[in-house]
């Protein structure tokens, strides 16, 4: 599964949000959040003819893993169809941390994890999700970065034991003013207690993926970072902490601009790396494709383009191939939201 989610040119769609965030991207286009629009939506995703070219894999949310298309066709079939593997978010969500400071989560959901694993690969999933988040702006607390690590190993550990290949999401949030050797610095010392804590826990490294964010400066630092600065420090860090038995790094994109994440992405694909190196962007995949759909069936040909053409921009960017010459305007919208849930 790893291997066929990171093979050249491929990235991730993630298209796991809650639903309630789900809702929150409709009612940005005036559109009711029910099931039924959250189904067309998605299916409008999953269908879109050629998409398998440049996206592997599509995490799903627990209703999207079990909805069909309109013809019947569940979209699991849909997606295998379409050469992308289904994926499936397993967390249940970030709680308040207790002992942490003031803003500082821990992800809950790993009690009834082993149960749902079995159900989600019966269902047809392949490989999992699980977000926990680091906010630097609170500290981090040796605490929140323990409890991060923590988790993600025994997440990892259950999912191989059910035949998914976990995905290890531990995201260095943008939110606060710090420059990128602040972020650099914490997300060395993240990752370092991730693959001890993985290690304790015997998860197979050949079987995993991660998911970190780049190493940029904060949302609201004023001095920002170009691309190739962002290549070296994240490449850097990654290389400083990762095996290079792991298979793939697919890069979230944060609450970046759909160019700016894509035009990261290609800085990092300009010479040879350990590991695949790709993305796994919802945001970042989905911006002008809402925008253009605004939930009429007579737009979604013309909403599929657009996803069509942020999927093989982002795919150029896997193999450092990507030109932003003819981007749309639309393309360097940033999409930072403060407090960013899932």
């Amino acid at each position: 599964t790893a291997a066929k989610i990171t093979r050249t040119g491929c990235g991730i769609m993630a298209m796991d949000e809650s639903n309630g965030t789900c809702g929150q991207r409709l009612d940005s286009i005036g559109v009711e959040n029910t099931e039924e629009n959250r189904q067309r939506y998605r299916e409008l995703l999953i269908t879109t003819q050629g998409l398998g070219e440049y996206i592997s894999g599509a995490i799903l949310f627990e209703e999207t893993l079990y909805q069909s298309c309109a013809d019947g066709t569940s979209f699991v079939d849909a997606l295998n169809a379409n050469n992308i593997v289904p994926g499936i978010k397993v967390d249940t969500g970030l709680k308040p941390l207790i002992g942490g400071n003031e803003g500082e989560s821990w992800c809950s959901g790993l009690d009834t994890l082993a149960d749902r694993a079995a159900a989600y690969y019966k269902q047809g999933a392949r490989f999992a999700k699980w977000r926990t988040a680091i906010n630097i702006s609170a500290g981090p607390s040796e605490l929140a970065i323990a409890e991060a690590a923590h988790g993600l190993a025994r997440y990892g550990k259950i999912c191989q034991e059910n035949g998914l290949v976990p995905i290890i999401e531990p995201e260095v949030l943008l939110d606060g003013e710090h420059d990128i050797d602040t972020t650099l610095a914490v997300a060395e010392r993240v990752w370092s207690a991730t693959f001890k804590a993985m290690q304790d826990s015997g998860v197979m490294m050949e079987g995993i993926l991660l998911k970190p964010s780049m190493v940029t400066p904060a949302a609201d630092c004023p001095d920002r970072a170009d691309a190739d600065t962002i290549a070296k420090y994240t490449l850097g860090m990654l290389g400083r902490r990762v095996p290079p038995s792991v298979p793939g790094i697919m890069f979230l994109s944060g609450g970046q601009s759909e160019m700016e994440a894509t035009m990261n992405l290609n800085a990092m694909n300009q010479s040879p790396n350990p590991w695949h190196v790709s993305f796994s962007y919802a945001r970042a995949l989905q911006n002008s494709v809402l925008k253009t759909w605004l939930g009429k069936d007579e737009n979604k040909v013309a909403a599929q383009a657009k996803l069509i053409a942020r999927a093989k921009a982002n795919s150029m960017a896997q193999q450092g191939k990507y030109d932003p010459e003819g981007e749309d305007e639309s393309a360097t919208e940033g999409m930072y939201v403060k407090n960013y849930t899932y």
